[in-house]
């Protein structure tokens, strides 16, 4: 979307904005204004930053596991048994955290690092023995990562994992049906990136560092003590680059964004990735997106210097247990302002939803369900996508 048409609103315009408001109702009035134009008077004028981040030449994204859980039920069933989604996730006595015989929701990150802490990060078997006989559902337990290789105007590509998973056993499968054991090995992936602290994306970080104990990794500043702290029990030996919210450059033609936002389990913040690639435009790649797909684009427009919005990749957490709401409706016809034209969808982005998206004619990439992943309507585990111009 390349600039905001000027709309005005007119006295005969209203006129029949109430027109057509009296056919469907009071309510039907509101709906009318609510996507109509018309509203964009009264909102203050946008002053863009146009910030240059550069360009890049392609996207590459591999889906190396997008499965972070195998059962919904399963999942929210411990939630609310250890007290809801305001409950700190290390207390819950999931893997790898758990004591002998551990109660849900009795957890703690001190007694359960103290079980595995000798073994990571080389005898990760060993690790996760522990987590069978004594987790609460390990079982259960997968993973989110991504494998992000851009290739820049030189010609040299930069490679960037995006978070690393959950389970020790199901992430390290899964980067060795990829080959990212072997390119962490060779130090082919220039640096690890954290999108946010929870369980399924962090907490599988002793499998990474198994291969390349010292690859640079990028996380929010809002990490908590225990996160932090596991880095270090987990064996790591590289630099940890904190974000505090907002804007921050990597290379030429990608960016990261802090953004400042509380979610679920107690975890805080959340960062995702802005690429402009050149002839296409900006690509928004995130793990979970808990600012929000609209908030994630807004910025994108405030932000940076760009001719269009081009794609997402990511989960877009919406209805991420398939529980959908009327209210995500919403979210789905405004996603449409947009205008992308290339949408690579997964893991909390709910099935519902990707359908959803498909059923609204947006130019989803739909994959394979393989690998355990559940549905073709979004891209699953071991699925590719690409944005180039």
């Amino acid at each position: 979307m390349a600039t905001e048409e000027k709309e005005g609103l007119s006295r005969r315009d209203f006129v029949k904005g109430l027109a057509a408001g009296t056919a469907v109702g009071v309510i039907g009035t509101m709906g009318v204004y609510s996507y109509s134009p018309w509203r964009k008077r009264h909102f203050p004028k946008v002053v863009r930053k146009n910030i240059d981040i550069g360009e890049c030449k392609s996207v590459k994204i591999k889906c190396i596991t997008e499965t972070s859980w195998f059962i919904n039920k399963v999942l929210m069933n411990d939630i609310k048994g250890a007290g809801g989604l305001l409950v700190n996730q290390y207390e819950y006595n999931w893997p790898p955290f758990t004591e002998k015989n551990g109660k849900l929701g009795k957890g703690s990150y001190e007694k359960g690092i103290a079980n595995i802490k000798q073994y990571l990060p080389d005898k990760l078997e060993k690790a996760w023995e522990f987590q069978m006989e004594n987790a609460v559902h390990p079982e259960n337990a997968g993973g989110y990562a991504a494998l992000i290789d851009v290739e820049l105007l030189t010609g040299e590509h930069k490679r960037i994992l995006l978070d690393t998973g959950w389970s020790y056993d199901w992430t390290e499968k899964s980067f060795k049906r990829e080959g990212i054991d072997k390119m962490l090995a060779n130090k082919e992936i220039d640096f690890l990136f954290i999108s946010h602290e929870h369980f399924d994306h962090f907490w599988g970080l002793p499998v990474t560092l198994k291969y390349d104990p010292e690859i640079p990794m990028h996380i929010p500043a809002s990490f908590y003590p225990e996160g932090k702290q596991y880095i270090k029990d987990s064996g790591y030996r590289g630099k940890v680059i904190e974000h505090k919210p907002g804007l921050f450059k990597l290379f030429p033609g990608c960016a990261g964004y802090c953004f400042d936002v509380p979610i679920i389990c107690r975890v805080y913040g959340e960062e995702s990735l802005y690429f402009n690639v050149k002839g296409a435009g900006i690509v928004q790649v995130t793990g979970c997106c808990h600012q929000g797909i609209i908030r994630f684009a807004d910025t994108a427009y405030k932000t940076l210097k760009f001719e269009r919005l081009y794609g997402v990749y990511g989960g877009l957490h919406i209805s991420p247990f398939e529980d959908w709401d009327p209210k995500y409706d919403d979210l789905v016809i405004a996603l449409k302002k947009w205008g992308f034209q290339k949408i690579g969808c997964n893991h909390c982005t709910g099935i519902i939803t990707a359908k959803k998206f498909i059923e609204a004619g947006y130019p989803v990439v739909q994959g394979t369900a393989r690998f355990r992943s559940k549905d073709k309507a979004y891209l699953g585990n071991g699925d590719v996508i690409e944005f180039k111009a």
